[in-house]
Order: C-alpha cells, then sequence, then structure tokens
C-alpha cells in the first residue's frame, strides 16, 4: 500500500528542511516515488520527492549527479537540478527537493506532429551525447526497464491472457535468436532511458521544453535510449513504423547510429514494449487500485499487434541501415529479346501528358486500350519505363490507406514495366531456384507471378515477374516452391488481360535484394515518404534487359522526397513573375494532375480540392477535355465568321435564364465580363457612377476593381474612387442590422437613401453591381427580399442592374441555375466567368434586348477570342455536363447533407460561429465572443464577436497537411470557405467534417 502524505505534513517537511514554505502543495503521479509540486508566496516552484521505504542511498545520489552533470551542459532544453541536502525520513524514505521544469506534459500535446517526433528524436539524441562522458560509482547496470534485459523477464508471461502471451513469445523468441547475441558487442553508456511522453514537457509553441524524472537512468547499450524513445513515440499512430522513422532521423542528426546498432534497434523497441506490458500485467495483480500502472499497458498492446507484420529488414533499413549495391557484370541473358526490336519511353508518371486523363487508366478496360495506343503512335514493339516513377494509377480510392498525416497512396513504383504482346517469351536473367509462385485472381494485383533467388559473386537477390500468363506457372506446379532454372531459360510469358490481374499485356520486373519475408509477392509500390527506403532495397533494374548504351533516356525523375524541385521552381517563380502575385500555403503545392474533385502533387498524393470552383464540373472532365480536343484539332478562329458552335451556346445558355436575359455577349473571364457590364451601365446612363457592396470583389481590370471594395479598401487600395459609392456588406451574423426581422428592407434602404443623397447633389447612379451570394465578404447569403429591394431603387432612377455571377453561378447554388433566382429578381445584366469554361477561359454578358440595343450605339464591340469555336465547344460541353450528371440537383442535396455536418461541428466547437450558404457555396466562420462593443465593419470586433483569424490560418494550413485544400474569405480572413467542383460528394463530405473535427480539437483551435 502506497502511503500518501497530507498537505500539512507535506507543508512542514518542505519548509523545515529546505527552508521552502509552500502556499500550495499538489500531489503529482509517480510509478515509484511520491511526487509534490511546491509553490511558495512568491510563485517559485519545486518539485518534492519522497522515496519508497528502504530506498537505495547510492541511486538517489546517482541521481542527483546526472542532473547535476547535465545541467552544466548547454542543452536546448531544461533539466532539474537537486536543491539542498538529501534527507533521511522514518522508514527509510529519502526526501529531496529539486527544482522545478516549467512546460506541460507531451502527453498533452495535440497534434504530434512530423517536427515534433523529430525533435523528440533529437532530443534523446542529446541526451546520449550529453552523457557520453559522465560516469558514477553507483551507476545501476541491472533495471527491469532496460530493453536489452527484455527476456530476463520472460517469467512475467504468466500473468498473460493466452492470446497475449503468444503475441510475447513469438517477439521474445525473435529477440533471443537474432538480437540478444550481438547485444554484447554494441556501445554502452550511462543512458537517461525514459523519454516518453510524461516526462518530456513542452513549451507553448509545442517545443521539447524539459526533460524531467531521471529514475530509470542506468548503464546500458546506448542505442536503448533511442529505443525507449521510439517504442512511445510509435504509439497511437496509424503507422508507427513510420512515426519512429522519424524520431530516428531526428536522433541520428545528434548522435550517429553504428550498423550494428540499427541492427538490433527494432528488436530493442520491441523489447522495452514487451517490458511494459509485462509489468503492468503483474502490477495489475499485486495493485489492481493504481491506474497510474496501467497507462500505456494498452497502447503498448496495440502497437505490439501491428508491429507483428513488419519484417525487421524492413525497419532496419527504414531506421537508416545500409543496403549493400548488387555488384556484378551484365546477366548472361535478357529477361526479353528486345535486340532489335522497336522501343519507347513508356512515361506513366503523374504529370505524364502521355497518359492523359485519369479516365484513361482508372478503368483497366480503357487503360488497355490506351497502352496499345500509345504503342501504335509510336510505331513501337514494346514500351519500357516506370522504375523509380510516381504513377497516379494507384490513387484511387480502393488503394488508399489511413497515414499519420492523413490518407495516403503508395504511388512509387519498385520495378520496371516492359509492354508488349501477349505471349511475349520470358527468360531467366541468371541461374537460380524458384523461390515462390502465386497466383492472385484480385483485379489490380500482380496476376499470375514467379519470384526467383539467384546467388552471384557471393551475393544472394530475387528476381520478381509478375502479371504472366496463368500456363506460365505450370512448370513449377502452382503455388509451389520448387525447381532450377539456368540463365537463358525461357520461365513465362506475358498474360492477357483476362488472366494477369486485368492490365494491359506487360512484364512487371523487379529486382530486391531481401525478401522481407513475403512470399508469392512483395510490395511493386511505395509510399512516397518510404520511397528511398524501397528503392534502395529494390535496386534499377534496367540492367537486366542487355540494352546498353541505351536506345531512349526516361523522361521522369526519381521521387524528390525532400522538396527541392519545388523549392527550385518557388525561387523561380519569385524571380520571374510578377511580385504581387501569392502562392496558396505556407508550404506551397507543386500540383501536376487534377482529376475530378482531387489534385495530385509530385508525389502523387491525392488533394481533396474543396475551393476551386473554376473547375466547376470536376478537373479536366473527360467530356470537357474531349470536347476541347475535337474541337482544337479541326478550327479555332474569332467570332467575324459564321459558325454553329457560338451560336448553339448561345441559345443553350439563354435557356437557363428567365425569359427577357436573351442577348450574349462572350468573352474570356469573369473580369472582362464585369467590364464589358460596366461600360453598358455607362452607356445607358451617361455616368460611371455606381453603387457596390463593401468587401465585393468584381475582378481584376481598371474599372472592376473601381467597384470592388475587396480591392480598393483592401493591402494597396487607395480607397473608394468618387464615382464608387459602398453599401454595407448585409451581413445577418455580424452586420450592422444582427438580429433584425427585416434585414433585407434595413440594407437595402442604404441604396435608397444613397441614391436620394446623390439626386439632391445633382449626380445619378448608372447601376448596382452586387454577387448574389458574397464570395470574398466571407460566402454570405443575401437576405430575403434585398435584391429585390435594391433593384426597385435603382431602376426607379434610371440605373441598371447586374448580377455578378462569376463565383455562383451554373447551378451551384442547388435549387436554381443562377443565384438570383433565390431572390425573386431579373437582373438587367447578368455576368458569367470561372464555372462556365471548367477552367478554360471563359466568360459571358447576358443582357437584355434593351440593354444590348443601346449599348450598340456604333461602336463595335469584339472581343478577339470570345465566342471562339474552342471556348464555346469547352462551354457547351460544361452545360451538358451540368445537365446530364445531374449536378444541379447534387449540388443541392450534397450541399444540404454537407451543410448539416457543419451545423453539428459547430454544437461541437464553439469556434465556428455561423454555418451559411447555398448548394455547394457554403462557409463557416471562426469568431470568439468578445466584450468590445460592434465596430466598424472592417474591425476584427463586430457583432460581439472577435475574429479568429490566427485560428483560420491554423485550421486552413493543417487541412493542407492532412490532405484536404481549404481556403479562408471574408474581410478579417477567418472564414472557411468550401466550394469545390460539383461533383464533390456524401463520402467527401463526411470525410472533410471527420478531418476537421480532428483539427478543432489541436491545441491551437482550443485554446
Amino acid at each position: 500500500m502506497r502511503h500518501h502524505y497530507t498537505p500539512e505534513s507535506i507543508h512542514q517537511l518542505a519548509a523545515d528542511h529546505f527552508g521552502v514554505v509552500p502556499a500550495e502543495v499538489k500531489p503529482l503521479a509517480g510509478e515509484v516515488d511520491l511526487n509534490y509540486r511546491i509553490t511558495d508566496a512568491e510563485s517559485h516552484r519545486y518539485t518534492l520527492k519522497i522515496s519508497a521505504p528502504g530506498a537505495d542511498r547510492s541511486a538517489i545520489d546517482f541521481e542527483a549527479a546526472i542532473m547535476q552533470h547535465l545541467a552544466a551542459k548547454e542543452l536546448p532544453f531544461q533539466t532539474p537540478t537537486p536543491i539542498g541536502e538529501i534527507v533521511e525520513l522514518p522508514e527509510g524514505r529519502l526526501l529531496r527537493l529539486q527544482s522545478w521544469v516549467s512546460g506541460r506534459m507531451l502527453d498533452e500535446l495535440n497534434p504530434r506532429t512530423k517536427s515534433l517526433r523529430h525533435e523528440w528524436g533529437r532530443t534523446a539524441g542529446r541526451l546520449s551525447a550529453a552523457l557520453s562522458d559522465f560516469s558514477h560509482p553507483a551507476t545501476p547496470t541491472v533495471y527491469k526497464w532496460n530493453p536489452a534485459s527484455s527476456s530476463d523477464y520472460r517469467h512475467l508471461a504468466k500473468f498473460l491472457s493466452e492470446e497475449e502471451r503468444e503475441l510475447a513469445n513469438f517477439f521474445w523468441d525473435r529477440f533471443e535468436r537474432d538480437a540478444l547475441p550481438k547485444i554484447k558487442d554494441l556501445r554502452y553508456g550511462i543512458n537517461y532511458q525514459d523519454a516518453h511522453e510524461q516526462n518530456l514537457l513542452v513549451d507553448d509553441e509545442g517545443h521539447i521544453s524539459g526533460v524531467i524524472d531521471f529514475g530509470d537512468a542506468m548503464y546500458a547499450p546506448t542505442v536503448c535510449e533511442l529505443a525507449v524513445t521510439c517504442a512511445y513515440a510509435g504509439m497511437h499512430l496509424p503507422d508507427p513504423l513510420g512515426g519512429m522513422a522519424e524520431v530516428v532521423r531526428g536522433y541520428q542528426e545528434v548522435f550517429p547510429l553504428e550498423e550494428e546498432e540499427i541492427s538490433v534497434l527494432f528488436d530493442l523497441i520491441i523489447g522495452r514494449l514487451l517490458l511494459t506490458v509485462a509489468t503492468a500485467a503483474e502490477n495489475l495483480h499485486r495493485e489492481p487500485e493504481n491506474a497510474y500502472l496501467q497507462v500505456s499497458a494498452a497502447p503498448a498492446w496495440a502497437l505490439l499487434r501491428k508491429l507483428r507484420t513488419v519484417p525487421p529488414e524492413l525497419a532496419r533499413v527504414l531506421f537508416g541501415g545500409s543496403v549493400s549495391p548488387l555488384k556484378f557484370t551484365k546477366p548472361p541473358h535478357s529477361i526479353v529479346a528486345l535486340a532489335g526490336k522497336q522501343l519507347m519511353t513508356m512515361d506513366l508518371s503523374v504529370g505524364s501528358l502521355d497518359l492523359g486523363n485519369n479516365a484513361n487508366f482508372e478503368d483497366l478496360g480503357r487503360f488497355t486500350t490506351h497502352i496499345r495506343r500509345m504503342l501504335e503512335d509510336n510505331d513501337a514493339d514494346f514500351g519500357i519505363g516506370g522504375y523509380g516513377e510516381v504513377r497516379p494509377i494507384y490513387t484511387t480510392d480502393a488503394y488508399a490507406q489511413e497515414g499519420n498525416y492523413g490518407p495516403r497512396w503508395r504511388t512509387t513504383h519498385l520495378g520496371l514495366d516492359v509492354w508488349g504482346p501477349a505471349g511475349t517469351p520470358v527468360y531467366a536473367p541468371f541461374d537460380g531456384v524458384v523461390h515462390s509462385v502465386a497466383i492472385d485472381p484480385n483485379p489490380g494485383t500482380y496476376g499470375p507471378t514467379i519470384i526467383l533467388e539467384h546467388e552471384v559473386n557471393g551475393q544472394r537477390f530475387y528476381t520478381l515477374y509478375g502479371h504472366l500468363s496463368e500456363d506460365s506457372l505450370d512448370k513449377f506446379g502452382s503455388r509451389s516452391t520448387t525447381g532450377q532454372v539456368q540463365a537463358g531459360d525461357e520461365i513465362a510469358r506475358f498474360g492477357a488481360d483476362y488472366e494477369n490481374g486485368g492490365w494491359p499485356p506487360h512484364l512487371h520486373f523487379q529486382v530486391m535484394t531481401d525478401m522481407l519475408g513475403y512470399v508469392g509477392d512483395f510490395p511493386g509500390v511505395a509510399f512516397p515518404e518510404e520511397a528511398e527506403t524501397w528503392l534502395n532495397i529494390c535496386p534499377d533494374p534496367l540492367a537486366f534487359f542487355n540494352l546498353s548504351p541505351y536506345p531512349f533516356r526516361f523522361a521522369n525523375s526519381p521521387i524528390d522526397s525532400r522538396g527541392a524541385k519545388g523549392s527550385a521552381l518557388l525561387q523561380k517563380r519569385k524571380n520571374q513573375l510578377g511580385y504581387g502575385l501569392s502562392v496558396s500555403y505556407a508550404h506551397p503545392l507543386h500540383i501536376v494532375r487534377g482529376s475530378k474533385q482531387y489534385l495530385y502533387d509530385t508525389s502523387g498524393r491525392r488533394y481533396l480540392d474543396t475551393v476551386n470552383n473554376v473547375a466547376h464540373v470536376g478537373h479536366e472532365h473527360p467530356k470537357v477535355v474531349e470536347a476541347i480536343q475535337r474541337q482544337a484539332a479541326v478550327l479555332n478562329t474569332n467570332s467575324r465568321y459564321l459558325h454553329e458552335n457560338i451560336l448553339a451556346f448561345a441559345e443553350e445558355l439563354t435557356a437557363t435564364m428567365p425569359p427577357g436575359l436573351s442577348v450574349v455577349h462572350f468573352v474570356n473571364s469573369g473580369s472582362e465580363a464585369n467590364e464589358l457590364a460596366l461600360r453598358m451601365c455607362e452607356n445607358w446612363s451617361g455616368t460611371r457612377n455606381m453603387l457596390a457592396v463593401e468587401v465585393g470583389y468584381h475582378g481584376n481590370t481598371g474599372r472592376t476593381i473601381d467597384v470592388s471594395d475587396y480591392k480598393f479598401n483592401g493591402k494597396g487600395g487607395q480607397g473608394a474612387p468618387p464615382q464608387t459609392t459602398v453599401l454595407p456588406m448585409p451581413d445577418v451574423f455580424r452586420g450592422l442590422h444582427q438580429g433584425s426581422a427585416t434585414p433585407g428592407k434595413d440594407y437595402a434602404a442604404y441604396a435608397a437613401r444613397a441614391i436620394v443623397e446623390a439626386e439632391g447633389e445633382g449626380k445619378k447612379y448608372g447601376g448596382f453591381i452586387c454577387e448574389s451570394i458574397m464570395s470574398c465578404g466571407g460566402q454570405i447569403p443575401l437576405p430575403k427580399g434585398y435584391l429585390k429591394e435594391v433593384y426597385a431603387s435603382v431602376r426607379a432612377h434610371g440605373g441598371l442592374c447586374i448580377s455578378d455571377e462569376v463565383q455562383v453561378g451554373v447551378g451551384r447554388v442547388g435549387a436554381h441555375w443562377w443565384g438570383f433566382e433565390g431572390q425573386g429578381v431579373v437582373p438587367d445584366i447578368v455576368t458569367i466567368g470561372k464555372p462556365l469554361g471548367n477552367g478554360h477561359p471563359l466568360g459571358a454578358v447576358v443582357c437584355t434586348p434593351e440593354v444590348a440595343a443601346n449599348f450598340a450605339n456604333g461602336m463595335e464591340y469584339f472581343n478577339t477570342f470570345g465566342g471562339n469555336p474552342v471556348s464555346c465547344a469547352a462551354g457547351r460541353a460544361v452545360l451538358d455536363v451540368v445537365r446530364s450528371e445531374g449536378l444541379m440537383e447534387h449540388a443541392h442535396e450534397t450541399g444540404s447533407y454537407l451543410k448539416t455536418l457543419l451545423h453539428q461541428l459547430a454544437e461541437q466547437h464553439p469556434l465556428i460561429g455561423d454555418v451559411r450558404g447555398e448548394g455547394l457555396f457554403l462557409g463557416f466562420e471562426l469568431v470568439r465572443p468578445t466584450p468590445a462593443p460592434a465596430a466598424a465593419p472592417h474591425s476584427l470586433h463586430r457583432g460581439g464577436y472577435h475574429s479568429a483569424v490566427k485560428e483560420a490560418k491554423y485550421l486552413k494550413e493543417r487541412m493542407r497537411e492532412l490532405g484536404f485544400l481549404m481556403s479562408t474569405d471574408g474581410p478579417d480572413e477567418n472564414v472557411i470557405k468550401i466550394k469545390p467542383p460539383m461533383c464533390f460528394d456524401r463520402k467527401n463530405a463526411d470525410q472533410l467534417v471527420g478531418y476537421l473535427d480532428r483539427v478543432f480539437q489541436e491545441d491551437k483551435m482550443r485554446r
């Protein structure tokens, strides 16, 4: 039974023996010692420790010495230092006082990022380096938490369940066989050996700021320091080995490991976990009431179960272990007879223009046709390539896995592909034996596969042959491991698609220096963050084809694991492009492919795009791509010639509008559309004076900036020009009429007053321009009746009304084709841009015949590229896809579903002050209550709230790290906007909100 001192007795002990008079005494957790935090009247803090009865005085002296030694080192973190002398208490207890180390436990930190795990490893490395010159006569050499002594505690398996005992014995058997014989020859030293989450402290920025509790320090193999650290750092992770590898890299930067240490590290990590679970089981038997003694048991068991499937050799290489390169002369025989054949480089990389649209490979049948066409178009007998290639083929949902940093995919190809006719013979390159044969009948797999084992010049390695014909396995006995082969023996043939896993006929050839325990199979692709390791295990197999000198070059470069290419592009961009051009995110993305609601970077990582409303019907929609390609191959010229496309497109576009909006002027962008609309207003009224709405954005031309409060009152702006009157943004959440029963009329009254005041000064307004849902304003839906009231006032005094549909049109709002329809109005002019061409530069101005007639005053409006046949083909395809795929109805249904999920999320996280929008044009605003009074619209304090700007920025950046592209809007950039491609679906909504919930629980969102 543990003795618990009263606060009064602790108060007395501190005062009597150390002269510290506590104002507060707080008990702390501990396995052996009784620990208390003492705070005096001047807020100085200390740690008071009382040892268990019969404590070893020499062990306490050792702890004090190690802390004093570390205090003399220049470390980037704090460690406690002893204060005063050690005091002997009754029952053989020892009393001591230490300086307090400030910070909170790493255990409380959320999230644990890649940089944190890296710093965790560096901290352990610094401890190893700092203790390398420390010695003490009382240094313990035997202690139960030493991973190197794991098997000494195998007798504790009697406290485990049958399933637990089987798992533990599996690891202990391997430890005693593979690791134990090497331990005696490792480097030894004094280790801290307890760098877990409750002994490491972090500061407000999440950096490790302190190390406490030196009760486990001992003389042991130096690598045990890292093993203990990894054992804890790997817990609670989908990919524990990847997390441990990050810790190891940090450690090695400070304190490099020797090769033998790396070879036993994985088993030592498991050894520490075995000590954790076995000791916990014993403690549960002896002290069932002490919850602290069980704190690590459940996660340790979960981690052990995951690590059972990890090949130790893979862990060794991921931890930085060396891989011996294959050294031999060229093979006696080529694997495929390619001499004299017409060959081509087959580029299937993520950014490949040859591979083209995702539709070419997402269906394996179409992929077969595409590969055949590539060969035919190049008059090639065979295509060859793929080693180290980052491919998008494996980035569908079927291949997705949960990683430590969001969804991830194996995208880096580890073999070399030879594409050619089914039935092509395959030959053994060297003498060897059959390691294994297998058939995986599932689509997208290797299909029939042979793996050979070779030994050349004392080196053993393996060769894999995938996508074979089924009869290729007959001579070796299907699913057997028998048979010898000679160099030049025909061992197999290319399989047809119906038998080779569904792929176009080809050979997947791969070389492995270690089989890592696999039989009949071996990974053919790797996660990009592990690609360097896997490519070391699987060296370049091109030499096995006896093609030197090679008659071709590979177009794709090996994976850029350190982002050097992206950094170079960023610097080049800064030097060569306009200096006012920004990039998204603190760590810019190098995007090379898009499809549907996804974008792909150079590593093949797929990002869910929730902000790109330009790709209205989906990135690179095949129908739009095909329409552009077909028309571009025939004709692209200006609109002064007769052509069916421009008329058909105009007819189809106006068919989506209310009657009366029937004349179309085609342009190239939303900015051009609004520029033209403003000219129409001037022509109609004789004045450039316009009414515009606060934080509105209408384009980047001179006139459109003049009516864009977002620009002229933003950074670098000069304020409103004389011809523009700004109306308050009709924000019912935080605006001037928050809580009003009739906000539409209240906000519309500003326009009526402005018009009357202008007339009193002898001027008038030519028109009013407004988005039907305000985008840059923060996804602000207009209050009911707002446009009807404003339009009436403007028209009554001779002005025109422009509805800017650049962001929200073409069915995005779900209930209607155009956002203005939700307000029950018909504008005089409608401007359209971004969504109309699905990324192709295309815009339109649709107006009434009266406005068109007035504008046609003799000065021709001609736009060289506006309405060209290719652009019109793109626009027609977009309208067709919206109709044929029911995307407007889809936007309504999916948007309503997502909006419901966001409202539920807001109930859990008060940081979300408002959820708003229509269809797939949504937003949620992040705010914190503030006592500040309502202030000017552009103030961070509005409507009783403080804009949570830092939190919005953090959310955007974190979601990008997790694989979700989001962005901010609003006058304070505290509104998260959601306006994805219209094919965004319910599954995407569930996943998005699930990850949002995860980030909202992180420290920087909860403070």
